[in-house]
């Protein structure tokens, strides 16, 4: 459902769309099969989905705002439904974008499933982390920190936490990946610092330098020989 979602909000990206236009397009399709917008239901969002534009990171609230070609968004999706939570995000450019945003989206999506591939039974959970912090810094891109991917299941956020960097502040080492761990990984991605703020909506979160952010996350269970993917499209 949660990939429903992502693929029409996709479809319907263009210059000129309002971010809350995008948000109608989730609660319709939430509606017509009786999921609940969790976001909303157990955080306490003001919206079904998080709508992030350009430098803001996550939580960014839909509303008038128009898109406009050489933007890029991201999108945080999450529902209920049959007494599961599925969670999952995906950044688009909007248009023509220039070159180093591209490069952005690129290399986050590629860190999300450099994260994916390292998440098998037994292995340490820091190698998901590593997997993420190691190709964005090497591509010369901030790894957010005050904001980090979870278990998930029958309630949004669940143990343990899967951050995407390596170190203080981070998964301890020993942690242990087993068979049937679910989790949401979402690296999170900066053009410039890593360090954020809050603006005083209380909920959008953007980069302190004003430099652009891209949001990638899947929901994922491990099975014996790996994750397998739950939000593909």
């Amino acid at each position: 459902m949660v990939a429903r979602v992502l693929d029409e909000i996709g479809r319907r990206l263009a210059p000129g769309v309002t971010t809350g236009e995008l948000r109608d397009v989730a609660d319709g399709i939430f509606a017509s099969a009786g999921a609940a917008p969790v976001f909303h239901t157990e955080a306490g969002f003001p919206a079904s989905i998080c709508t992030s534009v350009n430098e803001e990171v996550v939580h960014g609230v839909p509303g008038a705002r128009r898109l406009r070609s050489g933007d890029i968004v991201s999108v945080d999706a999450g529902c209920a439904l049959d007494g599961f939570i599925g969670d999952a995000a995906r950044t688009w450019p909007v248009g023509e974008v220039d070159e180093e945003s591209q490069r952005l989206l690129d290399v986050a999506r590629e860190c999300l499933d450099r994260a994916v591939a390292a998440a098998r039974p037994g292995a340490d959970l820091t190698e998901v982390s590593r997997a993420v912090q190691s190709h964005a810094e090497a591509n010369g891109f901030g790894v957010v920190r005050d904001f980090v991917g979870h278990g998930v299941g029958e309630r949004l956020h669940e143990a343990p936490q899967v951050p995407n960097f390596v170190g203080p502040g981070g998964v301890s080492r020993g942690v242990k990946i087993r068979k049937g761990l679910v989790v949401a990984i979402e690296p999170m991605l900066t053009a410039g610092t890593w360090k954020v703020k809050k603006l005083s909506d209380g909920w959008t979160v953007v980069t302190i330098d004003g430099k652009r952010a891209a949001h990638f996350e899947h929901t994922v269970a491990v099975g014996r020989e790996g994750a397998e993917i739950l939000t593909l499209p």
